[in-house]
């Protein structure tokens, strides 16, 4: 079917969708206000607004997010975009800091190293619009519970870079492009993740989608953030059922999204949810029926240990058949590897509130035990579908599962009964998910999800994980290096370096000469260097205040104690 502006055509499973590209954006649902208009008006939304937002004629006006008056009067930062090449139909560009922004970077830095916020909300004072600053404040406000002032310096953020775009940077396109192996690049990446999760737990989530297709379309190759694990939840969650299945049906081939636990269950979900809907015919309701039984029996097989968290989660006591079963039991998920631990801790702690409905929970109770008839049976189906997956061309599985797919063991073992069939499954799952990469662990962090933190892996957690920059690409591209600080002498006395905590500019050897030629006439400076412990001495005992103790009013002492 298609339209008078042709803008939809029907697809092989009966679903109207979009002819535009996959990751096309669109500007008007960038604004979290289209949404909440549609869903309370504009009236209770808008309220007074729009007087007050004529009184700052000099604002600039941007996509990203809106500029509040609350804000400081923006001026240029130091920060630029410039066009690095074009070709294949994609553009690629990068930010650039200018000289006076990093100048501003490296102070930023050493605030970050004093362990000090204050430091950072000094700098802020003079620099308001610097990014990394932003970023790195807001994680303090949000550990501090002070949501609203987090997503206040998240949004400050966006709009500070968003100033600094490229004339011909599209961000609707979907062919404009961002290297996260460049730090420049990485706040902008950091600030849309940060809103879109923002917006997700406002109450947007066609607008958080909307963001995650901008995340994605900016490297939809390497993903850096790993937005694929969270783009099927902002999509059913904004009822966008026809984009999550036409992504499914686009990228499958090429990305194997089948392999993502995420997309196994979300995307027969989307099934289930368009055959409920009544505007489709008979026949689409009745293929679309067929589909997500298929697509869910396939997603118990490969991954059988995300059903009992998931009912867990769900509060629902599965029957005894189902607890009983060795395909479903506890060595389901003691036996999966600590990578497919993450992703299934991922999916579960964030959908399962999807799962609730009684006419879903019906549904996936006839096809678990559909699918456990199956494995009892030995049905040809069940073999063949794990020598499917066993035969993927590991070349052609999706970027996030890179270090999955090692080369997977053939299908050695014939047997009959699920005594066999679940250790061979078992095997060749160990073998696919044997460490997350890099992007996974990334977007784990970013998640904030206790379940699925919990499960990365010591060399993650063992390192500083700073919130404007978190895990950075091992194969970083840089295109200026902070300075190198001058270091103190590692032969300092233990009475020097008790001065040094008191007075961190106290030196007792003087200061280190550039050169690193030989001083002359140490005893000069010897003696020089004890009349400078002395001083350190003198203004420390000078700066010592005495208190005085309370005086006695009631000399007979005859009142109670506070």
């Amino acid at each position: 079917m298609e339209d008078s502006s042709g803008l939809s055509y029907e697809t092989k499973s009966g679903v109207i969708a979009d002819s535009r590209p996959l990751l096309y954006v669109e500007h008007r649902n960038l604004n979290p206000e289209t949404e909440l208009k549609r869903y309370f008006g504009a009236r209770a939304v808008l309220g007074d607004q729009r007087p007050r937002q004529r009184q700052r004629p000099y604002i600039r006006s941007t996509w990203l997010t809106a500029p509040k008056n609350t804000w400081p009067r923006y001026s240029k930062t130091g920060i630029a975009m410039r066009l690095l090449e074009t070709g294949r139909g994609v553009q690629h560009f990068t930010f650039e800091h200018h000289r006076e922004y990093q100048q501003v970077q490296f102070r930023f830095l050493d605030a970050v190293e004093s362990l000090d916020p204050n430091n950072i909300v000094l700098l802020l004072q003079m620099n308001p619009y610097h990014v990394d600053s932003l970023l790195q404040l807001s994680e303090v406000c949000r550990m501090q519970e002070d949501q609203e002032m987090a997503r206040d310096l998240v949004e400050r953020a966006l709009y500070s870079l968003e100033c600094a775009f490229h004339p011909v940077f599209s961000l609707t396109s979907g062919t404009c492009r961002l290297d996260y192996r460049r730090p420049e690049n990485r706040a902008f990446y950091l600030s849309l993740f940060k809103h879109m999760i923002f917006l997700e737990k406002r109450g947007c989530p066609r607008t958080a989608l909307e963001f995650c297709k901008l995340i994605l379309s900016l490297d939809p190759e390497n993903d850096p953030l790993c937005v694929l694990l969270l783009i099927d939840l902002l999509s059913l969650r904004a009822r966008e059922y026809a984009f999550l299945t036409r992504m499914f049906q686009e990228w499958e081939g090429h990305r194997n999204l089948s392999q993502l636990p995420n997309f196994a269950f979300s995307v027969p979900l989307a099934y289930f949810l368009l055959s409920q809907q009544e505007e489709l015919s008979e026949a689409e309701l009745s293929q679309a029926w067929e589909r997500a039984a298929h697509l869910l029996q396939h997603a118990l097989i490969m991954f059988p240990s995300v059903l009992m968290p998931l009912l867990d989660h769900c509060s629902v006591q599965p029957d005894s058949r189902v607890t009983s079963h060795s395909f479903f039991g506890l060595q389901a998920q003691i036996s999966q590897p600590p990578a497919l631990n993450q992703l299934v801790s991922l999916y579960v702690g964030r959908t399962h509130s999807l799962w609730k409905d009684p006419a879903i929970m019906a549904w996936l109770e006839t096809n678990v035990h559909e699918v456990l008839r199956r494995v009892d049976t030995s049905e040809p189906v069940v073999e063949e579908f794990a020598q499917k997956c066993d035969k993927i061309d590991p070349r052609l599985l999706c970027r996030q599962l890179q270090n999955f797919t090692a080369a997977t063991p053939k299908w050695s073992q014939r047997g009959s009964g699920s005594s066999r069939l679940a250790p061979v499954l078992t095997a060749r799952r160990k073998v696919r998910y044997q460490s997350a990469p890099r992007n996974i662990s990334r977007h784990v962090i970013l998640s904030e999800l206790k379940e699925a933190t919990a499960a990365l892996p010591l060399e993650v957690t063992s390192q500083p994980l700073m919130g404007f920059d978190p895990l950075p690409p091992l194969d970083s591209i840089t295109s200026y290096t902070r300075p190198e600080r001058m270091t103190q002498p590692s032969n300092e006395s233990t009475l020097s370096l008790f001065f040094r905590s008191f007075l961190p500019n106290f030196t007792l050897q003087g200061e280190v000469r550039q050169d690193g030629a030989e001083e002359a006439g140490a005893g000069q400076d010897l003696n020089q260097g004890v009349n400078r412990l002395m001083a350190a001495m003198r203004d420390m005992l000078a700066n010592i205040q005495f208190q005085e103790p309370p005086r006695d009013e009631n000399p007979d002492g005859d009142a109670d104690w506070d």
